[in-house]
Order: C-alpha cells, then sequence, then structure tokens
C-alpha cells in the first residue's frame, strides 16, 4: 500500500487539514475504519481493496457540506447532475477487477477522483477522462495536491478511451450507456478485463468482459444504478 500526502488548505475557522467541522465532527482514520469493516460484513473480502479503503479520505472528494456523510454507505451528489459512488460499488468494482500493481488503468468518469484514487492506493497506473470540465478541473487539482503521482486526468469523451496510451490491462466505466462502446474493447490488452454498466436509465448489469487467446467472454454480474454515459459510443 501506498502512502500519499492527504492534506487540504484550511477550511473554517479552527478546522485543520483533513477534519470535519461543526458539531458532526469526528476522526475520518477511525471512520475509514469502520467503512472498511462494515464493506468487509457486506463480502468485500481482498485485503488490499479493504486497505485501498482506509488509506484515502473519502471526506475531501465530497462537497464540504456533506463531508459528514462521507463515510456513509450512500451515493452523494457532486454537481452538475453527477455523484460519487456508494463506497461498497467502489469496493466491489476494485475487486472485480483483479488488479495487480503496476496495472495501466483506463477509468470512463472521473467524477469526484474517488475511484481514481483507490485504484492508485492499489498501486495501479490511472488514466481517467471526464467530459465535464468543471469536475476534471476540480479532481485533477484535488488528486494533485493529495500526492498522486500515477493518475493522468484527461478531458474529453469517454467513450473513445485514450487510444495514444493503449493497451490498458484494465477498463473501468462508471457510467452506464446502452452498450459497451466498441473503442474500449479494442484498446483492452490480452488477458485485460473491463468492468462496465450496461442498460436503459432504469435497468441496469455491471458486466465483466475479459480478453483471452483473442477471444471476448462477457459475465453478466450484479444490478446497479449509475449516471448517463455520454458520448459517440454513449447516450
Amino acid at each position: 500500500m501506498r502512502n500519499y500526502r492527504f492534506n487540504r488548505q484550511r477550511g473554517r475557522a479552527g478546522t485543520r487539514p483533513g477534519e470535519f467541522a461543526g458539531p458532526a465532527a469526528a476522526d475520518p482514520r477511525l471512520l475509514r475504519e469502520r467503512m472498511a469493516r462494515q464493506l468487509q460484513a457486506r463480502g468485500i473480502s481482498a485485503p488490499d481493496v479493504l486497505s485501498a479503503v482506509k488509506a484515502v479520505p473519502r471526506h475531501l472528494f465530497v462537497q464540504e457540506a456533506l463531508a459528514a456523510q462521507a463515510y456513509e454507505d450512500t451515493p452523494l451528489p457532486i454537481g452538475h447532475g453527477q455523484s460519487i459512488s456508494q463506497p461498497y460499488l467502489v469496493a466491489l468494482m476494485s475487486e472485480l477487477l483483479q488488479l495487480k500493481p503496476g496495472m495501466r488503468v483506463l477509468e470512463i468518469g472521473t467524477g469526484s477522483g474517488y475511484q481514481a484514487a483507490i485504484l492508485a492506493a492499489l498501486g495501479c497506473t490511472v488514466f481517467t477522462v471526464e467530459h465535464l470540465r468543471d469536475l476534471y478541473r476540480n479532481a485533477s487539482s484535488l488528486l494533485r495536491n493529495l500526492g498522486f503521482r500515477t493518475i493522468y486526468p484527461h478531458l474529453g469523451d469517454g467513450t473513445l478511451g485514450l487510444p495514444d496510451a493503449a493497451p490498458f490491462d484494465r477498463i473501468i466505466v462508471t457510467a452506464c450507456g446502452p452498450e459497451i462502446p466498441e473503442p474500449l474493447v479494442d484498446q483492452l490488452d490480452e488477458n485485460g478485463i473491463l468492468l462496465v454498466p450496461v442498460g436503459s436509465r432504469t435497468r441496469q448489469n455491471l458486466k465483466r468482459l475479459r480478453k483471452t487467446g483473442g477471444r471476448l467472454t462477457l459475465e453478466d454480474l450484479d444490478p446497479v444504478v449509475f449516471v448517463d454515459l455520454v458520448g459517440v459510443h454513449g447516450r
């Protein structure tokens, strides 16, 4: 597990970096420990994923007014009609990717940057694409200030992937479209895994695609709910 400098500029008067303000104040480290135990009780068993959850300060990736809710197992709004996924779903998807340190991972849908931070904490080099300029700027700045040096944010249409940086060992899509974008399949390396929600706005399933010996196999996994995947090969 890598160590990062989780620093943040002072917020309201009397608040140190990384602390909650107001009556809901608590030690974020203890809250992360508690969250990891709750995730383990729900079936998350990979020790490296649980360690990453304990290491990454989720409260810094949400709006300040919602920081006291950061370690509840629920999605939270981050503006522009987008949300940070619930901790269980982030941990589950990270576990399903079967990651190893040193892997090159493409993330479609940077959002708050939290999922990218978890992937980097797992020892991966992360290329992440966001189509909303404000979210791209916010996440890029936060990840840089927190000391992540193996995350490379990009602004653009994530359904096109990043052909100049391909191939990727793993690809994770954190938004739902009607089908798996073909460019992402093409950019998946041999023995790679692509994890993507597919379906309508009201009925979605997580799918895991594997590329082995040039052949593709597809698994249907859990029902999920994600925001729209926007782009040429999305909605």
